[in-house]
């Protein structure tokens, strides 16, 4: 099947001279794992290896997905077509190549489209399809991604990811293109001297940053704390400083890391969710005498943050993060005799449920949707126009949204309410890490954790395949010597209580929850965008030793039980 493939791609005449030379050069593995699948749509839209074949990154693939979006699009809207797409583009390389074939392949069919100038953060993208009144939109990113990789995510006009009922019906026409090569398209220069392309930039910016700034809820206070902040060569480079700056936060950035590097040549791992992503923040944190340290990742959706308590800096998870804004915004807003009677509180399956125990508390109520931030987009649309406000939305890989102006996962609203967090508490002598200590106190101490196990290829999916088939055929009835009380299955959406089966409501994905008897739990979910299997595991105990020792053993029994199988 894949030698086919091939040799249809070494053949055509008038192929990227660049890619026909990779595939003058690709021994059989390599070929096969070019050419064994196409590129698919994940949890965080097409995500990929750059290169050339059926399963890479490269011109044709993307014209082939910007085939699917145009059609969808057509059909969906018809005339209204003419209200545009607005697209973004990060720092990788052949960003913006692929941002412009999108839009002379949209320009096809006669679809006009709004170009950044430069690159802009994901987030920003999404404020901008609302606010020019667009039908949709594109982001060129492989968010945290290694360098090989590049991706494309689509939204709809509400600024939101699309959800698979839609992203479905795009992916049918994707597959309705039989021959990569014969896609139609408008020459770039073309499209821009006949109006369908438009370039937008510093006034989206602007907009943007006012709405940013109604994220504060105690804007006026002195501000006291010093903070160090990386883009990690991404987006963020000039919105997120401003954001600090404008607000009169003493920003100290790192200059080695303000520059749009396709090879993130300072970083192990471009991914604030790592601790070595953090390692030129630190040396500047020490340097400064930095109160707080953020990073956001290349696309600027994603934040991690460290703090300065008892003269080291101690990281923090995004549950623990969430958990802090959680309670700021709801005790703040109860203090200031703003908290609404109806409000809804956002996280996944796969969230530590400290946030929602905080929630709970302040009498809101809490919606928990399948992994990927376009479920809770599409939670924040369908609560508009009702009694409920939409009070936070947040995952446990750093992504948090507090105003729904964005319907995505946004770092630039999380850096400057996570700052005035910081900032009050300087003010009255304490750190994050002193909150959230507080917050463990008064709510239990949850720990959980994230062990990711790297299986790539054809060999890989097939690996990851077998794991999820052996959970589901050998459910197990203990782990770590307490028994499984209940298990959810997402892909057949059974949720089994003993002999009792239960429906499970939310969309199908190959996800498996499985409950234990004290209250703890663990999650078995192939990744969406990259060759993992991810286990998340969450637990709750009486101290933080006693937490994160049952954690260790929940991990360690799940963990031999998927070596047993990659060993077969």
């Amino acid at each position: 099947m894949y030698q086919a493939e091939y040799e249809k791609w070494l053949n055509y005449k008038n192929l990227d001279s660049g890619l026909l030379a990779e595939l003058k050069t690709m021994n059989e593995a390599e070929k096969e794992d070019a050419f064994y699948r196409t590129l698919e749509f994940g949890t965080g839209g097409m995500r990929g290896i750059l290169g050339a074949g059926i399963n890479r990154m490269n011109t044709y693939t993307i014209r082939k997905a910007n085939y699917g979006f145009g059609k969808y699009l057509s059909l969906q809207y018809g005339s209204d077509v003419k209200r545009g797409v607005v697209i973004a583009y990060d720092n990788r390389n052949k960003s913006i190549e692929f941002a412009r074939e999108s839009a002379c392949v949209l320009a096809s069919f006669g679809i006009k489209t709004y170009i950044f100038k430069s690159l802009r953060p994901t987030p920003e993208l999404s404020f901008a399809v609302r606010h020019l009144n667009a039908i949709g939109g594109i982001v060129v990113t492989a968010s945290h991604n290694p360098p090989k990789y590049n991706g494309y995510k689509i939204y709809d006009e509400d600024g939101c990811q699309l959800v698979p009922q839609y992203a479905d019906k795009v992916i049918e026409y994707v597959e309705q293109v039989d021959d990569v090569f014969a896609i139609d398209y408008l020459d770039y220069k073309e499209a821009v001297k006949q109006g369908f392309v438009e370039i937008i930039g510093k006034e989206i910016d602007l907009a943007y940053l006012d709405m940013v700034d109604t994220v504060q809820l105690n804007k006026n206070l002195e501000k006291k704390i010093k903070i160090v902040f990386t883009p990690l060569h991404g987006t963020s480079s000039d919105i997120g400083f401003s954001a600090l700056t404008r607000n009169g936060y003493d920003v100290y950035p790192v200059i080695e890391q303000m520059v749009a590097d396709p090879y993130f040549s300072t970083v192990k791992s471009p991914n604030p969710e790592n601790k070595e992503a953090f390692e030129y923040a630190l040396r500047y944190g020490k340097r400064f005498g930095a109160d707080i340290l953020i990073a956001t990742d290349p696309d600027a959706d994603r934040l991690g943050v460290a703090c300065l308590h008892n003269g080291e800096y101690v990281f923090l998870t995004g549950n623990q993060t969430g958990a802090i804004l959680v309670d700021y915004l709801l005790r703040t807003r109860k203090e200031q005799h703003t908290l609404p009677k109806k409000g809804m509180v956002y996280n996944t399956i796969v969230t530590s449920e400290f946030g929602a125990a905080i929630a709970k508390s302040y009498g809101m109520e809490v919606g928990s949707t399948l992994t990927g931030f376009k479920f809770i987009g599409e939670q924040a649309k369908l609560i508009e126009d009702t009694d409920y406000e939409f009070m936070f939305g947040y995952e446990e890989s750093y992504g948090y949204v507090i105003k729904d102006f964005v319907r995505d996962k946004d770092s630039i609203q999380a850096l400057l309410l996570l700052s005035e967090v910081a900032n009050l508490g300087k003010l009255n002598g304490k750190t994050l890490y002193d909150y959230l200590t507080f917050l463990y106190k008064e709510h239990g101490y949850y720990i959980e954790d994230l062990v990711n196990i790297g299986l790539e290829g054809v060999a890989g999916a097939n690996k990851i395949a077998e794991i999820m088939t052996h959970f589901r055929n050998n459910k197990p009835s203990r782990i770590a010597g307490l028994d499984v009380v209940k298990i959810e299955d997402y892909q057949t959406r059974n949720r089994y209580i003993g002999k009792k089966i239960e429906q499970i409501t939310l969309p199908v994905s190959n996800v498996l929850k499985f409950f234990l008897s004290d209250g703890s739990w663990f999650v078995l979910r192939p990744s969406g965008t990259e060759p993992k299997l991810k286990i998340y595991i969450g637990v709750l105990d009486e101290s933080l030793v006693a937490s994160k020792d049952k954690n260790e053993e929940i991990k360690s029994a799940v963990v031999t039980i998927i070596n047993t199988i990659l060993e077969d």
